[in-house]
């Protein structure tokens, strides 16, 4: 069997997710096509992870992406997370996860309504769906609170768990607006405040064609495998949030190739992809929490030393702010309230590559100017640095 060892794989991640300074992009979608799906619980992430690996980091770009040419989607899907995705994977990843997504979540939002115990059923809830995407064609955009307004059947209010201690009482306008973004038939607009803020507007969409799961989940496989390949049958399978018989069935249908890892283990690599990848300059990165180089994989030992785990990772195993250099992980940092970024490292880099590290602190702050991130998941070293 072929073997691809962990120094190829370090190569292979610094140029094919943009991190080194020759290999970065000029535009955003190649950004985004380069790593697969780029994490956006948290909206400072999302521009955090772009920038990092545009020649000239531009939000504005971003932006216009996002909200004028509609060229990326934000979907509710690998792994019931929200993530941001090109307009032309965006049908795949949406028929491979986010309609199953979408599935259950209107399966528990019924269960809830019917607990409720009010006649609140699925009349009701296509009723209060129809309605509030009739208002927002018209408005042509409206936050939340704006919806809850103009439509009555949002300021319902349910009891959910009735009868347990998790008992309470909640309002329904999340779920619906939820439910709707979930399939396809509303979505996130310019949020209020800066591009650091989450509470979006949101506009009518027209949901995407159908696909067959299996069809998209292949064409999903693909796209990750020539991203993050090699990886294991696990990664596939923990990046996905897919079943064990959906991962395999996606490595079968695209023809992957089986390559050994030096931890032992069988990886797998797209077609063809057996080559090495050439290597590129010393390079350094300040990645933002949840960034995709990060969370490529269920085992991440090619590129973060088990030592570092427990400073850099939350107890949810969410990765906080890191310092990278040459396709390790070799360190954490942080903006503080003034605005400066500071950074500890975890490992011996040498000089050299401290320099590359200094450089690209610098050059993060020059970006970022005024704005001030906080991630939405802390994890202990960040804390540490800003306290």
């Amino acid at each position: 069997m072929h073997r691809i060892d962990d120094e190829q794989r370090r190569i292979r991640l610094g140029r094919r997710h943009l991190l080194a300074p020759s290999v970065r992009a000029s535009s955003v979608p190649a950004v985004t096509d380069a790593v697969v799906a780029l994490h956006s619980t948290d909206a400072a992430t999302l521009h955090l992870s772009v920038c990092a690996r545009l020649t000239v980091p531009d939000v504005a770009s971003l932006e216009r992406a996002l909200y004028e040419d509609v060229s990326l989607v934000r979907l509710l899907s690998l792994r019931n997370t929200l993530f941001t995705v090109s307009g032309e994977l965006a049908p795949f990843v949406d028929a491979a996860n986010a309609r199953a997504v979408a599935a259950k979540e209107r399966r528990t939002f019924l269960k809830h309504l019917e607990a409720d115990g009010n006649g609140l059923d699925e009349r009701w809830l296509r009723d209060a769906e129809r309605e509030t995407v009739a208002v927002l064609a018209e408005l042509g955009r409206a936050t939340g609170s704006e919806l809850s307004a103009a439509v009555q059947a949002l300021r319902t209010r349910i009891t959910v768990f009735p009868g347990t201690r998790q008992e309470t009482v909640q309002g329904v306008a999340t779920r619906v607006i939820r439910l709707l973004a979930a399939e396809g038939r509303i979505r996130r607009d310019r949020p209020r405040g800066s591009w650091t803020s989450s509470q979006f507007r949101w506009t009518a969409s027209d949901p995407w064609p159908p696909l067959a799961p299996a069809v998209a989940q292949a064409e999903v496989a693909l796209h990750w495998l020539r991203s993050y390949g090699p990886g294991t049958e696990a990664d596939l399978k923990w990046w996905t949030g897919w079943g064990l018989r959906e991962t395999r069935r996606a490595l079968v249908a695209i023809g992957a190739e089986e390559v050994l890892l030096d931890s032992g283990a069988v990886g797998w690599i797209a077609p063809g992809d057996l080559g090495p990848e050439p290597p590129v300059e010393p390079w350094a990165a300040l990645l933002p929490s949840l960034d995709p180089s990060a969370m490529g994989w269920a085992d991440r030992g090619f590129h973060l030393p088990d030592d570092h785990r427990s400073a850099l990772f939350d107890r949810a195993g969410n990765v906080g702010p890191s310092v990278w250099s040459n396709g390790r992980i070799v360190g954490g940092w942080a903006q503080r309230a003034d605005g400066e970024i500071a950074w500890r490292l975890l490992s011996d880099v040498g000089q050299d590559a401290s320099v590359l590290i200094k450089s690209e602190a610098s050059r993060l702050t020059a970006w970022v100017g005024d704005t001030r991130t906080t991630p939405r998941f802390r994890t202990p070293l960040e804390r540490e640095l800003t306290a």
